[in-house]
């Protein structure tokens, strides 16, 4: 994994978790030294980043990333190019929700930010290690988008809009 891309990876991890993550954890979840950690955390901080060293871990205060949330709706063969459309913009999918009429919200943790993810998700979906939670609501769903701007979000939105993926809000 190129640097680029692990400092994206960890960013995604501080702002999933609910709870500090150790430099410890971080080496071992990307196969590096704790020094490499360490500078990853020194060159986000550098770039506005607001992480906080703790003896328990690090925490993410404060993220200059944008988020939105996107209204989608579309098959199961369509899952792999909405992804990849949303990833090939430099968008992060952090999560995938529903609204059940019965059980109300539910939501799983995503954090695709690469094909290489992408491929992931989709070989556990082909199979069978899970289904994709749209298939209990008729393929709707929504997608909480992260990404560094609010130009890039504006992209990924005109994007998904034109392949008929975004549900329009009532």
């Amino acid at each position: 994994m190129k640097a680029h891309d692990r400092r994206k990876a960890i960013v995604n991890l501080l702002l999933s978790s609910k709870e500090a993550v150790s430099g410890g954890k971080l080496s071992e979840e990307f196969g590096v030294s704790r020094q490499i950690i360490v500078q990853d955390i020194t060159v986000l901080k550098g770039s506005g980043y607001d992480i906080l060293s703790t003896h328990y871990g690090y925490i993410i205060q404060k993220s200059p990333l944008k988020e939105r949330v996107f209204k989608v709706r579309h098959t199961t063969e369509q899952t792999e190019d909405e992804l990849n459309l949303i990833v090939d913009l430099g968008g992060t999918v952090v999560d995938v929700f529903v609204w059940h009429k019965v059980y109300g919200k539910m939501s799983a943790q995503l954090n695709i930010f690469s094909r290489l993810h992408v491929r992931q998700f989709i070989e556990g979906v082909r199979t069978g290690k899970s289904t994709e939670l749209m298939n209990i609501t008729g393929g709707y769903h929504y997608h909480t988008i992260r990404a560094e701007s609010d130009g890039i979000l504006d992209k990924i939105d005109t994007a998904l809009t034109e392949r008929g993926y975004t549900v329009p809000e009532i």
